[in-house]
């Protein structure tokens, strides 16, 4: 199978699962292409994905840029079509069948049920990527979440403050 072809099976099985955004299956986007098909390290994850995350647009550049630096152009595409086109026709099928089965009482649960799934593979993606940028261990940047929401939480403060912050102190640890 070639590249390319990998590319797009392993982004198109993403796209399935991707319950919440992109960001969602970051976890899994980290174990497939640094730790089961090695195609690159977890330094390279991160800066990747801190450069699609800086550029503006949607969350799904995460994948392109992946692709990109995998294969090229022809891996960005398939990255891209990967991501969105499965997910797509998924969404407009779905789509459908809740029109047709609107009255149903177990559809609001069942929705329902999907936030704490969303929230629950957000969670793990913000660990992964901690995970892959900071070898001293998860612990502190718990702490500095932590901290962060509940200042944001409870202060009558400018959010960014939190990221002022954050930036000054990646600044120490990392620098």
């Amino acid at each position: 199978m070639t590249l390319v072809l990998q590319i797009l099976l392993s982004f198109s099985i993403l796209s399935l699962v991707a319950v919440g955004g992109a960001n969602a299956v970051l976890p899994e986007m980290h174990r497939q292409l640094v730790e089961l098909r090695g195609w690159m390290d977890d330094a390279t994850f991160s800066q990747l994905y801190a450069l699609a995350q800086a550029a503006p647009g949607p969350n799904i550049l995460v994948a392109s840029v992946m692709g990109w630096h995998v294969a090229g152009v022809p891996g960005m595409a398939a990255a891209t079509l990967g991501m969105l086109v499965p997910a797509a026709v998924l969404a407009w099928g779905m789509a459908g069948l809740m029109h047709r089965l609107r009255g149903a009482a177990w559809l609001k649960p069942a929705q329902g049920g999907l936030v704490p799934v969303a929230i629950g593979l957000i969670l793990a993606a913000g660990l992964t990527m901690a995970q892959a940028s900071y070898s001293h261990g998860v612990w502190p940047l718990l702490v500095v979440v932590a901290v962060s929401t509940v200042f944001v939480w409870r202060t009558d403060y400018n959010p960014l403050w939190v990221l002022a912050g954050g930036g000054v102190l990646g600044a120490v640890l990392l620098g």
